[in-house]
């Protein structure tokens, strides 16, 4: 069997080709430094200097109040019933806050504390400007002075080299003297999108097309992580074209990333290019998403330039940014790798995973109580939308071919862990009313996060005391009711609240038109039709299994029974491009994706929730929003739905 890379090498390994070919080159340092004018425009940039503070700030004895200047000692003995007067201009002089305190002072006593006195010794009528003040308190020495080198002293430290500049630095840099600052040049990487199938955002598309976006997302990662980015038009799969532009950009950039063609197909030409142009490191990664990754240098005239071939999905694309060009842009720009915030979590089920690669598992993150609780998400490299939903990333290392669920396991989280503790994390059945709940609950502070696998699952995921809440529409066919006997079955001991989401209408997903003429699930028995199911254990299969038992229907006879999808958006997605001829859903996903829709059934859609969280804190907004005329009329208006029970509680 032939390669399909020229290597395959562990993550490290590669790490360290590309690191020591970059340090023979002379590169594994800062690039270049910056020197520019101390303004709010260096905010985020990384300092090439270490600042030692030139001046004292302040620079002398100023007054912290508005205020009358005196030697501190002259007040001793005053009091409430006792005051004493000290002459203007001999014993006092007023002051401003920030001005510099006279010589002959130690203390200010701030004007409201004064009684300021005419030559007559009544009240005068300019405060500031008096002939004498009467003073009812003593002072201590330096009250109310900001003295020399409070805030800093010349020569302290006030920024480490490396630091990446904040706007209140600018401000103690301004204070220490500084009117310029060196900084760490930015590096300057070009992003080259390849591919024939290319278009760009909002062009009309048509089948074979695909969207181009994986250049915006890695040059707002470069920017993110401290560089320029320049973007280059879409290049068709050329092969002396791609070249040309690989040449012509490693002669004004730092680093070059040549998105797709890193594989091995007969139009995938990165590594070849790689090689001819240059040196090529590394063809093959093991890690996954991002295998067909390709490290090189491209020899120039003057000097080598880093080249990363990007796998051209989405998430491998992304993914491969941070393991590879993150850390680079780190050293050119002289600061600490980023190191995301890790949290300890149990992964709530079973994972399988290549043993010969790392993995970098996409998780969403809930915490119930004080446990950490993280659901893995689609695997697929090119589920960008995996990575919108991730909370971090779980790191399953070579060697270990899995994980068992309840397994402890490192997060390296994408969000904060305050903003997490204010996520509702609800594993269960889909529907597309937690979609609008999640959006209705934002200003509440709350976020709402769903792992969908279907209503037994649900169930499960409670019974473990892995989940907030569980969607569910289990029906028992043998008492017409919805989930009540599911729960008895599998957790009667948990109380819960089983409380009404919506009442939804189930049905068939067809094409537009209905080409085939289906009129109802007896047309699953003809061999001419491709149908697509939802996964073991969903309401929506359940559903299914019972009525084709009604019809006598083996389920071995439907053409697609064991085509599995996750949700009915998706679902409808596999009928909407043709990969079959209709699905079991709501009539609300069929509307999303303009399909039609033959409606069969009416049915109840519960949150089930454990009492302990029903009464929380954390679900107050969500319950109530059930009770919410604006949630209630937004609900009502998509197809399908029937609000006329949301809220009330079955349980």
């Amino acid at each position: 069997m032939s390669k399909i890379y020229l290597d395959d090498i562990p993550l490290e390994e590669a790490r360290n080709r590309l690191q020591k070919k970059i340090q023979a080159s002379g590169l594994w340092r800062i690039l270049g430094v910056d020197r520019l004018k101390l303004d709010e425009n260096l905010v985020g940039r990384i300092l090439a200097e270490t600042l030692w503070a030139r001046i004292s700030s302040p620079h002398y004895h100023a007054s912290a109040m508005d205020g009358f200047a005196v030697k501190s000692d002259r007040t001793h003995g005053a009091l409430e019933t006792a005051p004493i007067t000290l002459q203007y201009g001999e014993d006092t002089a007023y002051l401003d806050t920030g001005d510099p305190l006279p010589e002959w002072a130690d203390a200010v006593i701030p004007i409201e504390n004064v009684e300021p006195l005419n030559e007559n010794g009544g009240t005068a009528s300019d405060p500031r400007q008096p002939n004498a003040i009467q003073v009812r308190a003593a002072v201590s020495p330096w009250t109310h002075v900001r003295e020399m080198g409070e805030d800093m002293v010349a020569t302290q430290l006030v920024l480490p080299q490396g630091h990446k500049l904040k706007p209140v630095d600018l401000g103690a840099a301004a204070g220490a003297g500084y009117d310029t600052l060196d900084v760490a040049r930015k590096p300057k990487a070009a992003v080259i999108p390849t591919g024939t199938e290319l278009v760009y955002p909002g062009d009309p598309l048509q089948a074979g097309d695909i969207i181009e976006y994986n250049s915006i997302v890695l040059a707002a990662q470069v920017k993110e992580w401290g560089g320029e980015a320049t973007r280059i038009e879409n290049i068709p799969d050329d092969y002396q074209r791609i070249k040309s532009e690989v040449i012509k950009a490693a002669r004004d950039h730092d680093l070059v990333l040549l998105v797709a063609g890193s594989s091995a197909g007969s139009e995938d030409y990165s590594a070849q290019i790689v090689a001819e142009c240059g040196e090529l490191l590394v063809h093959g990664v093991a890690v996954r998403p991002g295998h067909p990754v390709i490290l090189g240098m491209i020899k120039g005239e003057e000097g080598d330039t880093p080249i990363v071939g990007v796998p051209g999905y989405p998430v491998s694309a992304a993914l491969t940014a941070e393991i590879f060009v993150e850390p680079l842009l780190a050293k050119w720009l002289g600061r600490v790798q980023a190191r995301p915030e890790e949290v300890t979590a149990s992964i709530t089920r079973k994972v399988n995973s290549p043993a010969g690669d790392d993995e970098y598992l996409r998780v969403a993150v809930g915490y119930l109580g004080d446990k950490a609780l993280a659901a893995p998400l689609s695997r697929g490299s090119g589920v960008i939308t995996s990575l919108v939903r991730a909370d971090g990333l779980v790191v399953i290392p070579r060697g270990v071919q899995g994980l068992q669920a309840g397994d402890p396991v490192s997060v390296r989280l994408y969000r904060s862990r305050d903003e997490l503790k204010n996520t509702i994390f609800v594993i269960g059945s889909h529907d597309l009313t937690l979609d609008l709940l999640a959006q209705f609950l934002s200003p509440f502070q709350r976020r709402l996060t769903s792992v969908n696998v279907g209503s037994l699952g649900g169930i499960m995921a409670l019974k473990k005391g892995e989940t907030h809440l569980a969607g569910s529409h289990l029906l028992d066919p043998a008492s017409g009711e919805y989930n009540l006997t599911y729960i008895k079955q599998h957790i009667p001991d948990i109380p819960l609240r089983v409380v009404t989401l919506v009442g939804r209408t189930q049905g068939l997903f067809l094409a537009k038109g209905n080409p085939k003429n289906i009129q109802g699930l007896e047309d699953l028995n003809r061999q001419d039709l491709n149908f697509v199911n939802r996964q073991h254990g969903a309401g929506t299969r359940l559903l299914l299994d019972y009525h084709l038992g009604e019809l006598g229907i083996p389920p071995e006879i439907v053409r697609g029974y064991d085509h599995e999808e996750y949700n009915h958006l998706a679902a409808a997605a596999v009928v909407a491009s043709g990969r079959a001829d209709c699905a079991l859903g709501i009539e609300a996903a069929s509307h999303a994706l303009d399909l039609d829709f033959l409606p069969l059934y009416s049915e109840r859609f519960d949150l089930l929730i454990p009492e302990e969280y029903a009464r929380s804190e954390l679900l107050a907004p969500l319950l109530d929003l059930l009770e919410d005329a604006k949630f209630r009329k937004a609900v009502a208006e998509r197809p399908g739905y029937d609000v006329s029970q949301m809220g009330q509680i079955v349980k």
